[in-house]
C-alpha cells in the first residue's frame, strides 16, 4: 500500500516512479464528435491544458464549449513517463489529471477558456477538489508560450480579486510551461459520454470570473 501522507506531497524526482517508454493506447478520434484525439491537427487549431480536478467532469465541461474541436483526459506536471492512473493515483509520479483542449481561437479564445477553467472547480483548495484528495487533483494551468503564460496569470489575479471579495482564500493554482502532456487509458476518455451516470467530483465556487479580463489587461 502507499503511504496515503505522501500522496499530498509532490514527490522528488529521485523518488518518482520509473514509467514507461510507450504511450497509454487510445482511440484516434473523440467519441463524442468524431474528431481526431491526436495530433496532427488542423493549423489554425490551437492547444490549451488544464487541470481542475477529476479530468471525467472537467473534460466534459471543455467538450461542451462552443469552439472547442477536441478533448482529451491526461497526466501532465510531473515527472514519470506515460504513467498509469494508478501510478498518478500513488502520488509517486508528480503529475495532476488535465484536459488537453484543442480549440478554434476564431470561435474562443483563451481568455473565455480560462473563465471555463476558474468557474468549473474551486482552485483555492491545494492538493484535493471537493472530496477527492491528493496531489494529482491540485489546481493547474500548462501554457504552450508565452501568451498564453502572461494571460493565465493575469487570469489569476483578477479572479484572485474577486473571490477575495466573496470571502475565499488564496488561490492555489500552479501556472508552469507545459512540458509534456501525457495521454491517459482510452477508458478514461470521454468517460462521461460513455458512462452518462458516471461519478463527477468538480463544482465551482458560483463567483464569477470577470468576462474578457479587461479591467485586468488595463491595469497590466
Amino acid at each position: 500500500m502507499f503511504d496515503e501522507d505522501k500522496k499530498l506531497v509532490l514527490p522528488a524526482r529521485d523518488a518518482a516512479l520509473p514509467g514507461r517508454d510507450d504511450p497509454m493506447p487510445t482511440a484516434n478520434s473523440h467519441f463524442v464528435n468524431g474528431n481526431p484525439l491526436k495530433e496532427p491537427f488542423p493549423e489554425h487549431l490551437r492547444i490549451a491544458v488544464f487541470g481542475l480536478g477529476c479530468f471525467w467532469g472537467a473534460e466534459r465541461r471543455f467538450w461542451e464549449t462552443d469552439g472547442v474541436f477536441s478533448t482529451a483526459a491526461g497526466y501532465a506536471g510531473g515527472i514519470t513517463p506515460h504513467p498509469t492512473y494508478e501510478e498518478v493515483c500513488s502520488g509517486l509520479t508528480g503529475h495532476t489529471e488535465v484536459v488537453l483542449v484543442v480549440f478554434d481561437p476564431a470561435v474562443v479564445s483563451y481568455e473565455q477558456l480560462l473563465e471555463v477553467f476558474w468557474e468549473a472547480h474551486d482552485p483555492t483548495q491545494g492538493m484535493r477538489q471537493g472530496n477527492d484528495t491528493g496531489t494529482q487533483y491540485r489546481s493547474a494551468i500548462y501554457s504552450g508560450n508565452d501568451a498564453q503564460q502572461s494571460e493565465a496569470q493575469q487570469s489569476l489575479a483578477a479572479y484572485q480579486a474577486e473571490l477575495t471579495k466573496s470571502g475565499y482564500g488564496k488561490v492555489t493554482t500552479e501556472i508552469l510551461p507545459l512540458d509534456r502532456f501525457y495521454y491517459a487509458e482510452d477508458y478514461h476518455q470521454q468517460y462521461l459520454a460513455k458512462n452518462p451516470a458516471g461519478y463527477c467530483g468538480i463544482g465551482g465556487t458560483g463567483v464569477s470570473c470577470p468576462v474578457g479580463l479587461e479591467l485586468d489587461r488595463q491595469s497590466a
